[in-house]
């Protein structure tokens, strides 16, 4: 009788163990469903991000003139981007890297595109602030270094100087900006600003 108790309770436990790993099991599929829906709709959404970001920036970036070879460019750096977002997201929904971890890699990612960008942004911030303050225009008569010219172009990260013998001088904005900047021309105009 003991043989046969025993042989029962062991039968019981075998059902409750399978019926356990059958709930396991039914559990972990559902999760890896959830994972690949989950990583589904995130590729997806930033698919769809991709494009209309491209299509607005695009857009705008035709209305402005710059050329083809630009516009490319810049379309391949912001599916860089939105690829790296998007890996970054589908880590997370796997469970392979907490959000700490992706913080702390998106800020040293961050850090180390604004050093090696140093110099780019400070032109481009400096030529934000040469158009803002009106201190320089196209047409310009200017003397900066050792050339003295007309101004010919004012971008965001560099201007061009025509000389007198009809030579482009092109500088930074960022030395045009810390440097002694004489604008002849201007004058009149400044002076009223002041």
């Amino acid at each position: 009788m003991l043989g046969v108790t025993r042989v029962l309770i062991s039968i019981t436990d075998r059902q409750r163990l399978s019926s356990i790993q059958k709930g396991l099991r039914e559990k972990m599929a559902g999760t890896e469903f959830l994972w690949i829906v989950n990583v589904a709709v995130a590729i997806v959404g930033f698919w769809l991000f991709g494009e209309f970001l491209i299509r607005v920036i695009t857009s705008a970036a035709k209305r402005a003139g710059l050329l083809t070879g630009q516009i490319r460019l810049i379309k391949e750096w912001i599916w860089l981007l939105i690829a790296l977002l998007a890996v970054g997201v589908v880590v997370h929904i796997i469970g392979l890297a907490s959000q700490f971890t992706i913080l702390t890699i998106s800020g040293i990612i961050a850090l180390a595109f604004s050093l090696a960008l140093q110099t780019t942004l400070s032109n481009v911030i400096s030529g934000i602030l040469l158009l803002l303050d009106n201190t320089l225009r196209v047409n310009d008569l200017v003397e900066f270094s050792a050339f003295k010219g007309q101004v010919v172009k004012i971008g965001l990260r560099s201007t061009w100087i025509k000389t007198g013998e009809g030579n482009i001088v092109i500088t930074s904005n960022n030395s045009i900006v810390n440097g002694p900047l004489t604008n002849i021309t201007a004058a009149a105009r400044l002076q009223k600003e002041l």
